[in-house]
C-alpha cells in the first residue's frame, strides 16, 4: 500500500524503568490490514480483539442517552512462540515496554510530536495504576484472563497515533464499518499459554478525531488523548462497556479511578460521551439513518500530509461565488493548505491587480498569502506571467490588425470592449458594464482613449448578455479571428480574444518549468472553458458543479458550487 515504515532517531517510546529509550516508529496501514502477520512490535500477531466507539443498537442504552462500544474479533494464522519456563523464585522487577508510534502519513506537526513525548512517561503510569487494581477488584463484569501480572516478565503494549483516514480504514477493514472513530484497542494477549512477556496489544488513537472532541469538550488535546488511553487500556484489561449496564457502569468507574489517581484533566470517555452523543450521531447520520461519507473538515489539514506541492487556481466562477466574493470558508481552507506548505498559485484571465484586490478582502495578500506583486501567477489568460519573485517571464500581445478591427467593431455597434495589458484596462467610451468590471471584478478602472492606436493590448474582451455572446458575437469573431487569434469564455456573458497558441494551461505549464515543477505535483481547480487545458495538465483537474460540460468532460473530480465554497470542498475533499 504506502512506502515502508521507517524508525527515526527521536525518543517517544518508553519502557520502565526509565533510561532505555525506543525510537518513534512510522508506521504504515500494511502492519494492521488482516492478512498481516506483523504487529508494532514486529512480532507474530496471534489474535486481535477490537473494542471502539461506534454508532449502533447494540447498547441498550446508547438508544436514549449512551455511546455504544462494539468488538470484533478477528483471528490470524501464525506460528505459536515456545513457552518459556520461569523460576517463579527468583525475584524480578516487572518490566513495562511501550512504543510510541505514528501513522507513516501524519505529518510532523510539533503540538503531536510534543504529546508523543509526553505519552512516552504517561502510559507506563497509567499501566501501573490500572495493574495495581486488577488482583484484589470487585468487578463482576471484567473478563479476569489478565488478572495478576506480576507472573510476566514483561509487559508490551503500542500505542499508534493516526488521523481519521487511518482509523476508518482499519474500521473498514476489522469491522465492516466505513467511518471513523476515536480509539481503538487491538488484543494480541493468548489466554492459556505459559509465557513470559504479556502482548497487551495495541491501542490506535485518531488525533484528528481527539482534536474535535478536546474543542466541544473545554480540554486540551493532550488531555483528550489521556482520556482515550485509559479507555483503551481497560479494554485491553478486560472491561467491555458494551456486554450489559452494569459493566458499562464498572468501566465507566474504573476510568474515573485511573484518571483521578493520575491527576489527569478530564472525565472518562464513556461520561464523556454521553454528553455528545446526540449532536455525534445528527452530524455522522443522514436523514435515513445512512453514514454520511464527509471532506475533511475545516481545522484538520494538519493532521495530513499534502497530496500536491501546487494549486492552481481560477478566479472567476470558481473563487468568486456568483457575487464576486471570497466566501470565508474558501479563505480558511487557503489558509490552511498555506501553513501546511502547499504553494496556491493563481491562474485567471484576470489582471494581476485585480487579484490582489480581490484577495485584500479575506486578508489573503503579502508573505503568507496567496498573490502579491512578489509572488508567480499566471494572468490575463496565460499571456503575462510571472515567477520567482515576481518578475515577468513572459508576455504575449495580440495582432495589432485584430485589435483595430475588433474597437472599430465596438464604435459601430456600441458593444462595450476593454483592451487589457499588464496592470491597465482601456476602452473607446464610457458604460456600465466596463465599470462594472472596475466594481465588481476588481479590475482596474478602465481608461478611455481618444484612438485606436492607443488600444492594441494583450487580449481583448467583449461585454455583453449571455445572448449577445452567443448568438451574435462568438460567431462573428471565430469567423472573423481566423488563425490569427482565438476567441475563448470565462462566462457566458463575456467573450475574450486572445493571441493564438497561448492558454492558461501554457501559461502554467510555463511557469512549472521555470520553478522547476512537475505536473504530477499539481491539483487544478477551475469551471471555464479557459480552464481545460490547466485542468488536463495538472495531476488532478477538479472542476467544480457550476463548471460548463466541456471542462466537466475533462476534469479528473467534481467539487462543489463557487457558490458553496467550492475551492474549499476541493482542497478539504482532495489536495490531502
Amino acid at each position: 500500500m504506502a512506502r515502508v515504515a521507517v524508525v527515526r532517531a527521536l525518543p517517544l517510546a518508553a519502557r520502565l524503568p526509565l533510561g532505555d529509550f525506543l525510537p518513534l516508529v512510522r508506521v504504515s496501514y500494511s502492519a494492521f490490514l488482516p492478512s498481516s502477520s506483523s504487529s508494532l512490535f514486529s512480532e507474530p500477531l496471534h489474535f486481535r480483539s477490537f473494542f471502539t466507539c461506534r454508532s449502533s443498537e447494540a447498547f441498550p442504552r446508547a438508544r436514549a442517552t449512551g455511546w455504544p462500544v462494539a468488538s470484533v474479533r478477528g483471528f490470524r494464522k501464525t506460528r505459536r512462540r515456545p513457552v518459556a519456563r520461569k523460576n517463579p523464585s527468583k525475584e524480578r522487577q516487572l518490566e513495562l515496554d511501550v512504543k510510541i508510534c505514528l501513522e507513516e502519513e501524519l505529518p510532523d506537526d510539533p503540538e503531536i510530536l510534543s504529546i508523543a513525548e509526553i505519552l512516552r512517561l504517561n502510559a507506563p503510569m497509567a499501566m501501573k495504576i490500572a495493574f495495581d487494581g486488577l488482583k484484589d477488584s470487585d468487578y463482576k463484569t471484567r473478563d479476569r484472563t489478565i488478572n495478576d501480572v506480576g507472573n510476566f516478565e514483561k509487559v508490551e503494549l503500542s500505542i499508534m497515533l493516526c488521523n481519521d483516514n487511518f482509523i476508518r480504514k482499519l474500521n473498514k477493514d476489522w469491522r465492516d464499518e466505513d467511518h471513523a472513530t476515536d480509539v481503538l484497542s487491538m488484543s494480541q494477549h493468548i489466554a492459556g499459554f505459559d509465557l513470559p512477556i504479556l502482548m497487551l496489544g495495541d491501542i490506535v488513537i485518531s488525533v484528528e478525531t481527539a482534536a474535535r472532541q478536546a474543542e466541544e469538550r473545554g480540554h486540551s488535546l493532550l488531555d483528550e488523548i489521556r482520556i482515550l488511553l485509559v479507555h483503551g487500556l481497560l479494554h485491553l484489561l478486560g472491561f467491555d462497556h458494551e456486554v450489559s449496564d452494569e459493566a458499562e457502569a464498572e468501566m465507566e468507574k474504573e476510568e474515573e479511578v485511573v484518571l483521578k489517581s493520575l491527576g489527569w484533566k478530564g472525565k472518562g470517555l464513556i461520561n464523556s460521551a454521553y454528553d455528545s452523543i446526540a449532536d455525534e450521531i445528527q452530524r455522522a447520520e443522514d436523514s435515513d439513518g445512512h453514514y454520511v461519507q464527509e471532506a475533511k473538515k475545516e481545522g484538520s489539514l494538519r493532521f495530513y500530509q499534502p497530496k500536491f506541492k501546487y494549486i492552481f487556481c481560477d478566479m472567476d466562477g470558481t473563487l468568486l461565488n456568483s457575487k464576486s466574493q471570497i466566501t470565508p470558508r474558501n479563505a480558511l481552507a487557503l489558509r490552511e493548505a498555506i501553513s501546511r506548505g502547499v504553494k496556491v498559485v493563481i491562474a485567471t484571465g484576470k489582471t494581476r491587480p485585480a487579484v490582489i484586490n480581490a484577495l485584500k478582502t479575506v486578508d489573503l495578500v503579502g508573505k503568507n498569502g496567496v498573490a502579491s506583486e512578489f509572488s508567480s501567477g499566471v494572468f490575463l489568460q496565460g499571456l503575462l506571467v510571472y515567477g520567482m519573485q515576481g518578475r515577468e517571464i513572459y508576455r504575449r500581445n495580440l495582432d495589432p490588425d485584430v485589435c483595430r478591427e475588433a474597437f472599430l467593431y465596438s464604435l459601430e455597434h456600441r458593444v462595450p470592449l476593454i483592451g487589457f495589458s499588464q496592470d491597465r484596462c482601456v476602452t473607446l467610451f464610457d458604460d456600465p458594464l466596463i465599470e462594472s468590471l472596475h466594481t465588481v471584478y476588481f479590475e482596474p478602472r478602465a481608461e478611455v482613449m481618444p484612438s485606436v492606436e492607443d488600444l492594441l493590448r494583450a487580449k481583448l474582451l467583449f461585454y455583453g448578455t449571455a445572448e449577445s455572446v452567443s448568438t451574435s458575437l462568438r460567431p462573428h469573431w471565430s469567423e472573423a479571428v481566423q488563425e490569427r487569434a482565438r476567441v475563448v469564455q470565462a462566462q457566458a456573458d463575456m467573450l475574450e480574444i486572445v493571441p493564438p497558441g497561448t492558454s492558461k494551461g501554457e501559461g502554467v505549464r510555463m511557469l512549472l518549468d521555470h520553478l522547476g515543477a512537475k505536473a504530477d505535483e499539481v491539483m487544478a481547480i477551475g469551471d471555464g472553458e479557459n480552464d481545460i487545458e490547466m485542468l488536463k495538465l495538472a495531476s488532478l483537474g477538479v472542476v467544480l458543479e457550476n463548471g460548463v460540460d466541456k471542462a466537466k468532460a475533462v476534469a479528473d473530480v467534481t467539487a462543489a458550487s463557487n457558490d458553496e465554497d467550492g475551492v474549499a470542498d476541493a482542497i478539504y475533499r482532495f489536495a490531502f
